[in-house]
């Protein structure tokens, strides 16, 4: 039986693949920045860049990597999960509405006591899902 499937193949010390690969690709994106831009921009993109890579490599949340977080957000805002029905009537189906008659009442069955030893069977049917089958 396989064990530990959730967790990652590490290379360097704590750090795994996935992380590895998310700082290789902000620390090239930043030494670009700093080989062809000017200092503000190179700082600017430092902080935003470098932070990201940053955030998305280490942080997790509800045990789950930062970026799975992100799709998460994106899906339920584009596709909230409650729905809401709002059906409009016409005059028409309003006025057969209110013209139906109530559905006459159905009686009610006595209900009959229920004997001790059939409510144990019963007991004994749930309690072993199924698997009790008691004499009849």
């Amino acid at each position: 039986m396989p064990q530990f499937i959730d967790v990652e193949d590490k290379i360097f010390g704590p750090i795994t693949t996935r992380q590895f690969l998310i700082l290789l690709v902000g620390g090239v994106i930043v030494f670009v920045m700093y080989r062809f831009a000017d200092f503000s921009l190179f700082i600017t993109s430092l902080i935003l860049i470098g932070g990201g890579a940053l955030v998305l490599a280490f942080i997790r949340i509800n045990g789950q990597p930062f970026h799975f977080f992100l799709v998460n957000i994106i899906l339920s805002t584009r596709r909230p999960s409650l729905r809401i029905w709002r059906k409009s009537y016409s005059k028409s189906e309003l006025d057969y509405l209110r013209n139906m008659k109530p559905e006459e009442r159905v009686e009610k069955e006595e209900l009959k006591p229920v004997e001790r030893e059939r409510m144990r069977d019963l007991a004994l049917l749930v309690n072993t899902g199924g698997y009790y089958r008691p004499e009849e």
